[in-house]
Parts: structure tokens; C-alpha cells; sequence
């Protein structure tokens, strides 16, 4: 679904996964800047939106994500997962409940899938699910951000920021009144710099939410049963996860970024060493410059100098050995 917001002047259209909405409006720094100092929105409208209404939505929800939310507040934001039966992580959720109807944005495309396995659950319960990314689009506005939200829209407050549920039919209207748009790269910048894993980016075939560091913000821990609950609770009572998220500092002499799936090793063992992880995400950082996230096994030390192919790396870590 291809974002009208595109036509503004200097879109450059994101590729991949986030084809649809805006990579930068022309200059990566100044939207960063912007964003992190809490001023201009993020054009989301690419992401899938779900809704599930119902007397039973709470109850039924709380039986199959990783979050405790029979008791959800309205309009209390929170994050959730749905695991495969071997604890791999399958989707991500970010939620909020406004009294009659739970509302969640997932990654782009995934919705078709999430819905089927909703569907798939609702036995007698008294719910509905509905795909609206036809009809809803997600803006974001970054913490601090003074811009007015229209009347009726549902809104999902973190501490990064406020998340729109806008009718997309809005969009455009939104845009004249809440500018400067900001690209994806700079929202993506800053979701590195705040070690925020993401969807199909941090994650692959076998993640389990330990390594990420999701553990408390989507994953409860004192819930009842759900599928990979087994997981959760044995890695977490009595074991480590293989692998742990780091973040990376980058040699900023480097011209080019080393692209998600490059390879990490350890420098000591040259570029012929054996792998021990890979970048998941890597940025440009109007402070930090170049940084990125990574996948790296456990057992890594701390103070061990990595390399990103050619490119050397400084670790700090995000998820403890």
C-alpha cells in the first residue's frame, strides 16, 4: 500500500519490508534531529493495523500472548508476543485498549498470517478480528511533540513517543497541520540508539524473546499458560538464551555500512575466524554515528574486539551474558 504522503517534497521511498512510506524527505540528520528534539511525525502507514472487539477480547487475548492483559487499562500501551510451541518468536504486537475495541499495529504483512492463527483460537469466545490497514493508518510523533491529535483517534503512548491510529483517508490532512515529516531512517536511527529490537530484523527462524532483551516489556512472566510458555520459563529458571542483542559502535572511517546478515568475528582471529553472530539492523546516528544491532552468542566477552566483515566493532551489551 502505497503511502500518499510519498508525493511530499523530497520523499525517497524506503525499500524492502518498509516499501510503501518514506525513507527520508532529503536529509537524514535534520530528520533525526527533529524527532529525537520531539518535533515532526513518522509516516507508519505501511504497518499492519488489527483490531479485536468483543465482551472477551481481554480475557481471550491474555490466553494467547506473552502479556498479562485480562486487566488492561484503557488506553494503557503495551507490547506482546505470539510464540510458536517451541518458543520462537512468530509475531510482535503493540497494543492499546480503548474500552470497546483492542487495537494493535504489527509489521508490514504480517497481519494476514496473525489474523489466521486468531481466527484459528476463537472457539466460543466473544470476539471479532478484524484486519482495518485498509482504513487505519499508524503515525507517529515523537516524545515530546506538542502536535494536536485529532478528535476520536485512538492513541498508544510510550516513552518514545505517541503512536496514531489515524483514519487513513486523514493522512494527508494530518501531514499539513503536524510537518515536518520525518523518513523511516531516522525513526529506525533512533530505535537502534534506544536498543529497541524489531520484527524480522533482530529476529530469525529461532529467536527466543530472552535474547532480545523482551523479557518484562512483552514477555509476563508471572501469567498463566500459553504456547511456548515452556520455553519462557525454562530458559528463564534454569539456563541462558544461546544468543544475546548487542549494541554496536562502528568504525566511522568505514565509507559504507556493513548491511544486515554481515557476519561478525572476532578480530583477534582475523577475517578467517569463526562466526560468532551478525548484524541485525545498522545505522547512521546523527551523534553517535555509525551504530548497529547484532545477534551474538552468549558466551562472547564484553570487552572482546569484534569485526563486521572489514568494518571494526565495539560492543556494549543490551541482554547480559
Amino acid at each position: 500500500m502505497k503511502s500518499p504522503l510519498l508525493s511530499l517534497p523530497g520523499a525517497v521511498p524506503a525499500e524492502g519490508v518498509d516499501e510503501g512510506v518514506a525513507a527520508h524527505y532529503g536529509d537524514l540528520f535534520r530528520e533525526q534531529r527533529a524527532l529525537a528534539g520531539g518535533t515532526g511525525f513518522v509516516d507508519l502507514s505501511h504497518r499492519g493495523v488489527v483490531s479485536v472487539t468483543g465482551d472477551d477480547r481481554l480475557s481471550w487475548l491474555h490466553l494467547l500472548l506473552t502479556q498479562h492483559v485480562s486487566d488492561l487499562p484503557t488506553g494503557q500501551a503495551t507490547e506482546a508476543l505470539i510464540l510458536s510451541a517451541h518458543g520462537h518468536i512468530e509475531h510482535a504486537l503493540y497494543l492499546v485498549d480503548d474500552g470497546t475495541t483492542v487495537w494493535a499495529h504489527v509489521e508490514p504483512g504480517t497481519q494476514d498470517a496473525l489474523i489466521a492463527y486468531l481466527e484459528s483460537m476463537k472457539f466460543f469466545y466473544r470476539v471479532d478480528v478484524a484486519d482495518r490497514t485498509d482504513e487505519v493508518a499508524i503515525v507517529h510523533l515523537p516524545a515530546g511533540s506538542i502536535a494536536e491529535v485529532p478528535e476520536g483517534v485512538v492513541v498508544r503512548e510510550t516513552p518514545y513517543g505517541r503512536d496514531l491510529f489515524l483514519p487513513r483517508a486523514d493522512l494527508e490532512s494530518f501531514a499539513e497541520k503536524s510537518g515536518p515529516a520525518v523518513g523511516l531512517l531516522a525513526y529506525e536511527a533512533l530505535r537502534v540508539e534506544h536498543h529497541r529490537p524489531r520484527l524480522g530484523f533482530e529476529t530469525d527462524h529461532r529467536t527466543i524473546p530472552h535474547e532480545l532483551g523482551w523479557i518484562g516489556s512483552a514477555v509476563h512472566l508471572q501469567k498463566g499458560c500459553y504456547r511456548g510458555q515452556e520455553t519462557v520459563a525454562r530458559v528463564q529458571n534454569l539456563g541462558k538464551p544461546p544468543r544475546r542483542l548487542v549494541f554496536l559502535h562502528l568504525d566511522g572511517s568505514e565509507v559504507h555500512l556493513p548491511p544486515a546478515g554481515t557476519d561478525i568475528r572476532l578480530a583477534d582471529e582475523g577475517p578467517d575466524g569463526r562466526k560468532i553472530g551478525f548484524v541485525t539492523t545498522s545505522v547512521r546516528h546523527h551523534e553517535l554515528g555509525p551504530v548497529a544491532l547484532a545477534l551474538v552468542k552468549r558466551n562472547v566477552p564484553l570487552d572482546a574486539r569484534l569485526m563486521a566483515d572489514s568494518t571494526a566493532a565495539a560492543q556494549e551489551a543490551v541482554v547480559e551474558p
